[in-house]
């Protein structure tokens, strides 16, 4: 084994399902998974089997779908549940046993109303229990974190003498700090003489926001496996987030780790488990956040502009992003606004720049964001010259007990155009309707509605970010009407797209 291999091993499906409000059917989890396997991960934990028989099915689908990843199921210390794993993982290439018990005075005598003598031998029955079934074997020590080290290390010893492959120390409510984590698998690594013959996992929660310092203290420490899901996701604050993890080693030369992870893949999986869990992203999340990315700072763009590694320590296209942001604020400079305006095939003299950016300002102590309709109009550009498709009428209808329908008619390149359709709303049958002129594959990824003023004659601007052949594009539209503003910023991608 290369003592530099890190293994991740990755419990969205089974930590991060936990979630209230993000459980996945078969069919997702399937999806998931195969996503996960082209991302590089080495362990899919499917899911507890015993738990229901959906997570049971689950684990079976993915156990056919899935090719080279180790397939994981989780149990308690019970023969029942490991039965159930055993049967669960029966079609599985590479499949894995992952049981254990509480190790914590709290768990030994609050959930377990038992003794340090009693949970050491229950937790060695489970292990050999499990290797009749499988060569595979993970061990986890629930609530490693508030575990006395020396009875931990007398646990971990037995546990890898009974059989298991990997030992998992789960700091699992999050309490430990990264120092004292590190310092608890370093102590297992040279008190428990056996230690060679697994592998030790780490298993951190974020309660306290340091599931991945703790988790990358347990790896610097001797560590070879890491416990995480996409996108931190998981019970209570989540958990170690894949996407840093394997940022923090791709970027880190120093600390000679590597893992199996294609990074590239690691930006289209967040928003796929994003979206099919319905669990958004925060903008200022680290690597997959919208803002990870994004400068609106004068001093900050300048710099970017100048060279990216000023303040990017990431290339975005290492995570499958083509390129960072530069975000117009008031807070934005000359090269900002110079730079979106070239992106926009306009180029003004110095001169009439100064000017431009000045209204620039005074726009934008108004607006919290400014778009490229607003520079445009700054710069006397009229951006409806040399749009390909234009829409020239458009009649949605809704309400309560009748099917949405839209009507709407295009202009494509002075050719016209008409359609109508239904769909789950107004929104959508409009839409419908639009796709069914303009044949192209666009899936759209986000979907926003701001207010920009009040009352019931409130105008609304409509922020829309659409995919297409695997390239992004960002459509923006106002109006005080919700529907006509939607179309005209899909309408604003499909340009876009068109004149790439």
């Amino acid at each position: 084994m290369d003592s530099n291999r890190v293994y991740i091993f990755d419990t969205t499906l089974r930590d991060g399902e936990q979630v209230p409000g993000c459980q996945l059917n078969t069919v997702e989890k399937i999806q998931v998974a195969k996503a996960l396997e082209s991302l590089g991960v080495d362990v899919i934990e499917a899911g507890f089997p015993v738990s229901s028989p959906g997570d049971f099915n689950s684990v079976i689908e993915i156990s056919k779908a899935v090719t080279w990843p180790v397939i994981c199921a989780l149990t308690r210390a019970v023969e029942k549940d490991i039965d159930v794993a055993a049967e669960a993982l029966r079609y599985a290439r590479h499949k894995r046993i992952h049981t254990g018990i509480g190790t914590s005075d709290s768990h030994i005598r609050y959930k377990f109303n038992s003794t340090r003598e009693e949970i050491l031998e229950r937790a060695v029955k489970a292990v050999k229990y499990a290797r009749k079934y499988v060569d595979d074997v993970e061990f986890y020590a629930e609530d490693a974190g508030r575990t006395d080290n020396e009875f931990l290390a007398r646990v971990v010893g037995a546990v890898i003498a009974a059989g298991a492959t990997v030992v998992n120390i789960p700091d699992t409510t999050g309490y430990c700090l990264p120092a004292e984590y590190g310092a608890k698998i370093k102590y297992l690594c040279e008190n428990v003489d056996n230690i060679d013959k697994a592998i030790i996992s780490t298993h951190c929660h974020n309660d306290l926001g340091m599931a991945t310092a703790n988790t990358m203290a347990g790896l610097l420490n001797g560590a070879r496996q890491c416990e995480v899901t996409i996108n931190g996701v998981g019970e209570r604050a989540g958990n170690t987030a894949l996407e840093e993890i394997a940022m923090i080693i791709k970027s880190h030369n120093d600390i000679d780790l590597q893992t199996n992870i294609n990074t590239s893949r690691i930006y289209p999986v967040s928003r796929m488990v994003s979206n099919l869990m319905n669990m958004p992203v925060q903008p200022n999340k680290a690597i997959v956040g919208k803002n990870a990315f994004a400068h609106s700072s004068g001093i900050h763009q300048d710099g970017v502009l100048k060279n990216v590694s000023t303040y990017e320590i990431i290339d975005p296209k290492d995570i499958g992003l083509d390129t960072n942001s530069i975000v117009l604020t008031a807070r934005s400079g000359h090269a900002a606004l110079k730079y979106r305006l070239e992106t926009l095939g306009v180029k003004l003299p110095e001169d009439k720049l100064d000017k431009v950016y000045q209204d620039f300002l005074k726009l934008a102590d108004k607006k919290k964001e400014i778009c490229d309709d607003d520079i445009l109009m700054l710069a006397g550009a009229d951006r409806s010259h040399g749009q390909v498709v234009k829409v020239d009428w458009l009649q949605a209808t809704s309400g309560i007990g009748m099917k949405p329908v839209a009507s709407i008619g295009v202009d494509i390149a002075g050719e016209k155009f008409e359609a109508a359709a239904t769909g789950n709303g107004p929104v959508d049958a409009s839409i419908n309707a639009l796709r069914q002129i303009v044949k192209r594959q666009i899936t759209i990824n986000e979907y926003t509605i701001q207010g920009v003023s009040k009352g019931s004659d409130d105008c609304c601007k409509v922020h829309m970010q659409v995919e297409h052949e695997g390239r992004i594009f960002y459509g923006f539209a106002a109006s005080t009407d919700i529907v006509t503003a939607s179309i005209e910023a899909y309408v604003d991608c499909i340009n876009k797209i068109h004149n790439i």
